[in-house]
């Protein structure tokens, strides 16, 4: 992998000033999509559960068979 180079030149700026904004660190990126990834997961896998619960309760083997296929992809632990 090539290595990049980097010049800098430093002009006065006679205009109105401008604040740099910060660049938010890697370790609070991370954090928060775990966090988000997570969340989804949660949500995502409860929505099945109510599924198969539904199917349960409608008595239709078809539609059991293949939510239970989707909740597999959660418990595969």
């Amino acid at each position: 992998m090539k290595k990049e180079k980097t010049l800098y030149r430093f002009l006065r700026y006679n205009g109105k000033q401008i604040k740099a904004k910060k660049e938010i660190p890697f370790e609070l990126k991370l954090t928060s999509r775990l966090l988000l990834d997570e969340l989804c997961f949660n949500w995502n896998k409860k929505h099945v559960e109510e599924k198969i619960d539904d199917t349960i309760t409608s008595g239709d083997k078809q539609e059991f068979a293949r939510w239970s296929e989707v909740y597999k992809e959660y418990i595969w632990e």
